[in-house]
């Protein structure tokens, strides 16, 4: 800890940044919007199983967009970029407080989901990684500990917002959050991750194109992204559907949200343990090892009787969750460099959104047509068995810029 103390005296404000548009990112994540989910289908009058169809093809819409702006981090001011993301981010929280149609709750839904989860938590380790180099896995842990700040605090405003008021009064009260920072961000002095912008400017179309084609024809990334789709499919899946399979296994639903409080300390520690790991012995060594932990947790966690197999899963997911965010993008700029990481994380980025949106609608799909839990966490330790050992095919592979 020594060495984030000593980091953290000279690039404070740097990376607090960062840490600050993870954070926000919240309010277009899973498991903030899932808060809502109860009153939304009541109130629109659709099931649970509609809703999550809704939700999962305003992902899918989100995730192509990214492609259209993800590059802009390239060559735009990052406070401009980041203006315009929180302006959309809080207009679509807005939005869907006052979605009184389905067509309108699918505008508002696409906006967070693209502007949330999507965007800012884009941007966010796109020019961080593209302005630190020799402790990049450091100032990646360091805002990556947002998402586990988000988690910890959010739930428990909105879900008090809620009980005083409703789920529409939240949701106004978040987009309001959102733009008055804006107020904050004008005084924001970023000049400094603008000098890594790209010289060029603006890409056209076609090389855009050409660039997006090169990325998923690469080797590269048929080694990178089986690995990342898997991690945000299962975590995205289980988590969505985890007090089904907690009622399931006859486990008490309080004592395992109790366990949650273990999983937020390991997330934490393995994030900031994940960058002094990357800066020591590079991402392409820990990319090969970090979804281990998570794959060998599924195991009590569908064998075991006792509730001890969800802790020990929990733990198990904080420490490969805690890790893969430094890990994957410190490893996009170890294996193509920082000139185009906007454009060429905006594909990893439209991928790993997909897969948020693939887990809880196939799981779903199977948990109705009566597969039992065991066999659903078999399915998804299998995928993730697989995708691990392609994992190891990074050894052998070498850095190629794409310039």
């Amino acid at each position: 800890m020594k060495e984030y103390f000593y980091f953290l005296r000279t690039n404070y404000k740097k990376v607090s940044f960062g840490w600050l548009l993870t954070f926000l990112s919240s309010f277009g994540q899973t498991f903030l919007v899932s808060l809502y989910v109860p009153q939304i289908v009541k109130e629109f009058e659709i099931t649970e199983g509609t809703f999550g169809a809704i939700y999962a093809g305003c992902t899918v819409i989100a995730s192509v967009v990214m492609l259209t702006v993800g590059h802009t981090v390239d060559y735009k001011p990052v406070k401009k970029v980041t203006a315009f993301t929180i302006i959309s981010l809080g207009l679509s929280s807005i939005l869907l407080g006052l979605s009184y149609h389905i067509a309108v709750l699918f505008v508002a839904l696409i906006g967070l989901r693209l502007c949330g989860q999507g965007l800012l938590s884009h941007i966010s380790m796109t020019i961080i990684s593209k302005y630190f180099d020799k402790n990049r896995g450091k100032a990646l842990s360091v805002s990556s500990l947002g998402y586990s700040m988000g988690e910890a605090v959010f739930p428990i405003i909105i879900t008090s917002i809620i009980a005083f008021s409703d789920w529409r009064m939240a949701t106004i009260i978040s987009g309001i959050a959102l733009l008055s920072y804006l107020i904050r961000l004008k005084f924001t002095n970023l000049i400094a991750f603008d000098k890594q912008l790209s010289p060029a400017g603006k890409p056209s179309a076609i090389s855009l194109l050409k660039d997006y084609k090169e990325v998923i024809k690469d080797k590269r990334f048929s080694i990178m992204m089986p690995a990342s789709f898997i991690l945000s499919f299962s975590n995205t899946a289980i988590f969505f559907y985890q007090y089904v399979f907690v009622e399931d296994k006859g486990w008490s639903a309080q004592l395992y949200a109790t366990f949650f409080t273990v999983y937020a300390i390991t997330r934490f520690l393995f994030s900031l343990l994940g960058g002094t790991w990357v800066d020591k012995f590079t991402a392409k060594k820990i990319f090969r090892l970090y979804l281990i932990p998570l794959n060998l947790g599924l195991l009590p966690f569908a064998f075991m009787d006792s509730i001890i197999g969800a802790l020990l899963f929990l733990i198990a997911s904080g420490i490969t969750t805690g890790m893969s965010g430094t890990v994957k993008t410190s490893l996009i700029a170890e294996l193509y460099g920082t000139a185009k990481m906007g454009a060429i994380r905006s594909v990893f980025t439209m991928f790993m959104v997909i897969s948020t949106a693939l887990g809880p609608l196939l799981v779903g799909f199977l948990i109705d047509e009566g597969v039992d839990f065991r066999t659903i966490i078999l399915l998804i330790f299998g995928a993730m068995a697989l995708a691990t050992i392609n994992s190891q095919r990074i050894k052998k592979v070498k850095k190629v810029s794409m310039l």
